[in-house]
């Protein structure tokens, strides 16, 4: 038994080298060739993304702040802001690596999936939320762009953090097909949204603790429009989980 278990053993160590010499890994994000197929990226894209991810931040709004800076639960940047959502968690900063490997991710590279989801719930994970979510609410794509895309990665990022798909509610829908938001500057993000969600008919949320999963927040603006709907179909708290917040103020403390 023990030679077969060793056989075995040098069966697969022969196939995985014999991968390697023909498919040879490319990492994720730079296309650099990586020695180790278990490995999705590359040792300078791995402390380029711990980089991303590395910074304390505001709880209320996702921006970076040190835990010194934030007074009464909120930081400079935010106090005089109103949030339809009660709290947000993030992964990282909309920077760098983590830039890449979202929009690599919202272009079907497959292979920065894994990275990303496991990030997903490590922002869940660290969250603090005040209540555990009764539901996950993934935000929507217009059915057009969701069919052109094939997919919705918020979707796919919910299922990463919920298994259990019954938590996965679709009942918030976009009405219509909304230029992107980031090709507007933050005035325009705000109009852009507006009323282009709807909760589908016969759907309450009334009493639940809602957590919506998206891939990036930029001003919030999407984030704040969902929440809306979700507290007025009776969400009583409402909660977001993002991979990456965009954050002009981020100073990358390696340069």
């Amino acid at each position: 038994m023990a030679s077969i278990g060793k056989s075995r053993v040098s069966v697969v160590k022969i196939a995985g080298a014999a991968a390697q010499l023909l498919w040879p890994a490319s990492c994720g994000t730079c296309g650099a060739l990586i020695e180790n197929h278990v490995d999705d990226l590359c040792e300078k894209c791995w402390q380029d993304l711990r980089a991303c991810c590395g910074a304390d931040y505001c709880r209320r709004c996702g921006l970076t702040a040190s835990r010194f800076a934030i007074y009464d639960g909120a930081c400079t940047q935010c106090r005089d802001k109103q949030f339809n959502f009660d709290s947000i968690a993030r992964a990282g900063i909309y920077t760098g690596v983590l830039s890449k490997a979202v929009l690599a991710f919202k272009h079907g590279r497959d292979e920065v999936a894994p990275i990303l989801k496991t990030l997903a719930k490590a922002a869940l994970a660290s969250a603090g939320f005040e209540n555990p979510p009764d539901q996950f609410v993934p935000v929507p794509l217009y059915w057009f762009r969701r069919v052109q895309r094939g997919f919705n990665q918020a979707h796919i990022l919910a299922r990463a953090i919920c298994p259990q798909l019954n938590l996965i509610k679709c009942d918030l829908a976009r009405t219509r097909n909304t230029p992107r938001q980031a090709l507007l500057d933050a005035k325009d993000r705000f109009t852009n949204v507006r009323d282009a969600f709807a909760i589908r008919r016969g759907h309450s949320f009334k009493g639940k603790t809602i957590c919506l999963v998206d891939d990036v927040k930029t001003t919030g603006s999407t984030l704040n429009e969902c929440a809306s709907l979700l507290k007025t179909a009776g969400a009583v708290n409402v909660y977001a989980v993002v991979i990456a917040v965009a954050d002009p103020n981020f100073r990358d403390m390696r340069s």
